[in-house]
């Protein structure tokens, strides 16, 4: 496969509606909000749905999460071991990892691995402690994905709830495991920006195909993601907006192509056409 020759900035624009979205662990799970009110979903989280949906594509995903995983192996190490073997920590590990897994050529990966034996050094001073040495083999990936940010300041309501049947003590009297709390937010439009870079592509072999199945699959980020947090059809990708420029370099910064578009409080999106630059505005799934 040829790779990427020409620069791509991509944006979506997502809605939500009585969920949440991304909750907040050290806030007991309530939405992520700045201080001025403004929701985020980070990006940490839109990469795993990211990796789901080209997971049920069909493409070879290294982070598997634990509930999709399709293979026997229950960690990294185990997954990156079984797949480049020997190679390991070799000149070739790079290229093969990348060849292997569609979200290491696409954001990268940062591959750690333990040793079996002691360093030399610390078998040289007849050191007899646990401690290993290893090997990290870092990829820089040529994809880019930032957090998503309401373009208004979110509500969140809080409902207090409780079980009918408490999981502590001999089921005569309610436990403190009964009462809790569950967060949405009513409404918000989300925006998030992302890039392709051809120079970092060339040292991964990211092509114009993955590309094509990146294009084709962020229309549909949101679908077969339902939970509790966040009910079917209570989340929804309205447009991808794909830019793509005739070159490798580009024809401007990300930056000033991020601020073609315009976003209103129903998610509506209008772009300032940029001379040069080909857009293509895709509906949701």
């Amino acid at each position: 496969m040829t790779v990427l020759q020409y620069k791509i900035d991509f944006a979506l624009v997502l809605r939500v509606a009585n969920a949440n979205p991304n909750g907040d662990p050290l806030n007991g799970n309530r939405p992520r909000t700045s201080y001025d009110g403004i929701g985020e979903i980070t990006d940490v989280c839109l990469k795993r749905k990211l990796r789901d949906r080209l997971q049920e594509s069909g493409e070879a995903i290294y982070v598997q999460s634990d509930d999709r995983r399709i293979d026997e192996h229950r960690s990294l190490a185990e997954r990156a071991k079984a797949v480049l073997g020997s190679k390991l920590g070799g000149p070739e590990t790079v290229a093969l990892a990348c060849q292997a897994w569609f979200d290491v050529r696409a954001f990268g990966n940062l591959f750690a691995i333990k040793a079996a034996k002691k360093s030399k050094a610390k078998a040289d001073v007849g050191d007899d402690s646990e401690s290993d040495t290893g090997i990290s083999i870092g990829i820089r990936g040529p994809v880019t994905l930032q957090s998503a940010f309401s373009i208004q300041p979110v509500e969140i309501t809080s409902t207090q709830i409780t079980k009918s049947v408490s999981g502590e003590g001999d089921g005569t009297k309610r436990g403190s495991d009964t009462m809790g709390m569950k967060h949405r937010v009513d409404h918000g439009i989300y925006l998030s920006f992302g890039s392709i870079n051809p120079q970092l592509a060339e040292r991964t072999s990211f092509s114009g195909a993955d590309a094509a199945v990146l294009k084709a699959i962020l229309p549909k980020l949101l679908e077969n993601d339902a939970s509790a947090a966040r009910p079917e059809g209570s989340m929804e990708v309205l447009k991808l907006v794909w830019w793509q420029h005739p070159s490798k370099s580009g024809l401007c910064s990300s930056a000033k192509v991020h601020r073609s578009l315009a976003v209103d409080s129903e998610g509506n999106v209008t772009v300032t056409k940029i001379d040069g630059l080909t857009e293509e505005i895709i509906d949701g799934f």
